[in-house]
């Protein structure tokens, strides 16, 4: 059975650590637990990771956060993978910093990259995994907050962070959405 799991980025050297790359973290921590490594392919860099029984196609667009829905289709369509076996990984300004939210559906939020998944999929009943990095800015100053580093006290608490976001995608691939929003919304 296959799963898709697509983090949300931005390509470049500039955005690397960044609020808004937090999607990208996670599949690389993910990855990188395992020894695999992503390759350039059409739209993403990807890797798959298997688990349980279960291949997970990792992927990371290259097509930049405000078209994230180009590369999501693709794979989808390329896999033959269901919407109800992708999951999306993504920042979310909504969230206090650490706070993990797996949802089955929601709304944008306004978030860029899930608007685009939106108008391209046309529907938003897929499951997303949101990574709160907070608010802490000063008002017009959201764009120049999501594409700064991580500050000091944030590294502190990132890596555990990160590391509860794979176990959070595992189980999703393992158990299902459901299940795993249960287990792990209040960590």
């Amino acid at each position: 059975m296959k799963y898709l799991i697509v983090g949300l980025g931005n390509i470049g050297e500039e955005y690397n650590n960044t609020r808004h790359n937090i999607g990208f973290e996670v599949l690389d921590a993910l990855a990188g637990a395992s020894n695999l490594v992503f390759t350039p392919d059409r739209l993403a860099s990807v890797t798959t990771l298997k688990h349980r029984g279960r291949q997970l196609l990792l992927v990371k667009p290259s097509t930049y956060m405000n078209l994230s829905g180009k590369a999501l289709n693709y794979w989808m369509q390329k896999e033959k993978i269901p919407l109800e076996r992708v999951l999306i990984i993504t920042d979310d300004l909504a969230l206090p910093f650490g706070k993990l939210r797996l949802r089955a559906k929601g709304s944008d939020g306004g978030h860029n990259g899930l608007k685009n998944i939106n108008a391209v999929l046309g529907r938003t009943d897929y499951a997303r995994l949101r990574f709160g990095v907070g608010a802490d800015f000063a008002s017009g100053q959201q764009v120049k907050y999501v594409l700064d580093k991580w500050n000091s006290e944030e590294q502190v608490k990132l890596k555990e962070r990160v590391q509860l976001s794979t176990e959070i995608i595992l189980s999703f691939a393992s158990v299902g959405v459901e299940r795993t929003m249960s287990g792990f919304n209040n960590k």
